[in-house]
């Protein structure tokens, strides 16, 4: 391959921000998301029409198997988003211990759906130049479609991996040696020109969707509210379309973090992510003054909105292979953590209860990834404000805990699938700030 430069929009499908991370370093750009069952295939289209617009390529990783999904029909699975963008597929194959089989499944993935454009396959773990070569062979003759390239089994692992995937790119010290490394190896191995020129030639025209309008909140001059938002190795769990949806409400974004500030800065409501808290807990822990700040300006009144990672930080105490880490005590909620998932998946929340940021009655789509279960939650019996329809949230298929201007919960929302989330948290922000200029 000429050595060229292009630039590559990375999108990835799929409730995913580990991933999403690494291909945001690898495109120098921010790794958007295409999920269909948190966001509606408009909002779909026109993200990834806008988004990819001012790149050479689009390149959208898929999750899990190709056809792979919740239900019967399919229809939120990487080749139903496929088929939505009109884009072309290349399927990546574990080869282990497999040779003719592999065209089998090959011919399987084709046929299961004949409308699915599929132009090529890639090999992983192949074994040697014969085991390659036989792949290759099968593969070609029986499925029609050619091999784009052979990955061998790697000695070394540049992409260190824990309990929910890869570590986070913000905690590998040698991340972008990562990405070298990682490139050196897909010009090694793999056909980019024939892989460009599918990618040229395949991918269809697409026409935008009408948008869907977004109430917006009034912001007079003098009144923009400025959110924070911590962000950090312990609370990276954020989808730049969150960041941007708050933005383009006119809200000020202020990013802070407790291992680097020992106070808060002057802000007019708060957005707390999700992450590792659990793998930082000593750091958390230890700087007392930010928590005891944070747990001051929730009980005046700060409106705080939290997933996750953020839950867990605004509970009293992280309890760690026996060892308590006290957290900010805005909740009456102490976390412990387990060996296997306690919540893993997609959730669908029915609002049951009143509080500042969703409907009573609405529903909302979401996800959980969370190794962390309740040890005690106090509180009384409208504090949960989410019945979980689908998922575990925090205690007895409950979820969001709602305290004041606070509303925290497991449940990881998507603003292009909740468009009115941002527009509650600009607006929770702009009343805290008129109040306290009164």
């Amino acid at each position: 391959m000429q050595s060229i430069s292009i630039s590559a929009a990375p999108f990835k499908k799929g409730p995913d921000y580990i991933d999403a991370g690494w291909l945001s370093l690898a495109g120098d750009q921010p790794c958007y998301n295409l999920d269909t069952f948190l966001i509606d295939q408009p909002y779909i289209l026109n993200s990834f029409l806008s988004r990819s617009s001012k790149s050479d390529i689009a390149v959208i990783e898929g999750n899990r198997g190709l056809y792979d999904c919740i239900s019967l029909d399919g229809d939120t699975s990487t080749a139903e988003l496929a088929k939505l963008l009109k884009a072309p597929v290349v399927i990546c194959l574990d080869c282990t211990k497999t040779t003719r089989t592999m065209a089998a499944v090959v011919s399987g993935c084709i046929q299961f759906d004949p409308e699915l454009n599929i132009e090529g396959v890639i090999l992983n773990k192949v074994a040697g130049s014969r085991h390659e070569n036989n792949l290759r062979k099968n593969i070609e003759h029986y499925c029609g479609i050619p091999v784009l390239g052979a990955l061998p089994k790697l000695d070394s692992q540049s992409f260190p991996e824990r309990h929910m995937g890869l570590v986070p790119s913000h905690e590998h010290e040698w991340a972008n040696q990562s990405i070298k490394a990682a490139a050196l190896i897909a010009k090694k191995y793999l056909d980019l020109d024939k892989i460009l020129e599918i990618a040229g030639k395949s991918a269809q025209t697409l026409i935008s969707q009408p948008s869907i309008p977004v109430i917006k909140s009034p912001i007079s001059v003098g009144s923009v509210p400025r959110i924070g938002i911590i962000k950090d190795s312990a609370f990276q769990f954020y989808y730049p379309e969150n960041i941007e949806a708050l933005i383009s409400l006119g809200a000020e974004c202020i990013f802070f973090s407790p291992f680097s500030n020992k106070s808060i800065p002057d802000i007019d409501g708060l957005y707390i992510g999700g992450g590792f808290p659990e793998t930082h807990a000593c750091q958390l822990a230890e700087n007392k003054a930010f928590g005891q700040e944070l747990k001051k300006l929730a009980d005046k009144g700060l409106p705080i909105y939290a997933e996750c990672g953020g839950l867990m930080y605004l509970g009293e105490k992280l309890v760690i292979d026996g060892i308590s880490y006290p957290m900010s005590g805005v909740l009456p909620i102490i976390f412990g953590f387990s060996q296997k998932p306690q919540g893993h998946g997609y959730t669908i929340v029915n609002v049951t209860g009143d509080n500042p940021y969703f409907k009573t009655g609405s529903q909302i789509r979401g996800h959980e990834f969370h190794y962390s279960s309740v040890i005690e939650c106090r509180g009384n019996k409208d504090s949960l404000v989410f019945s979980m329809k689908r998922g575990k949230g925090i205690k007895d298929k409950m979820d969001g805990f709602c305290y004041k201007n606070v509303l925290a919960a497991y449940t990881h929302i998507h603003a292009l699938g909740t468009p009115s989330w941002a527009d509650a948290v600009v607006a929770n922000a702009i009343k805290w700030k008129k109040s306290r200029q009164l």
